[in-house]
């Protein structure tokens, strides 16, 4: 289940709840009881360091190409 990050603009604290996506702007009471809050946008940070290799055995660094809209073209 995901976890939302709240503020409470009354007394300032910043607390998480677990609940579903379906109930992600639902509003959310403070745990000190204060039903003056907001929902902060979480940034989600993946990194890792396991080499991934494709079917060739190369790693993954080991191509062209970097993504973005266009797989790598050039979106001019």
């Amino acid at each position: 289940m995901p976890r939302y990050e709240y503020r409470c603009r009354t007394c300032g604290d910043t607390f998480e709840l677990s609940r579903p996506m379906a109930e992600s702007s639902a509003p959310a009471a403070c745990p000190a009881g204060h039903d003056d809050t907001v929902k902060l946008l979480s940034a989600v940070a993946v990194g890792g360091t396991a080499a991934q290799t494709g079917p060739s055995g190369a790693g993954a660094g080991a191509g062209g190409g970097g993504g973005g809209c266009c797989g790598g073209g050039c979106c001019g």
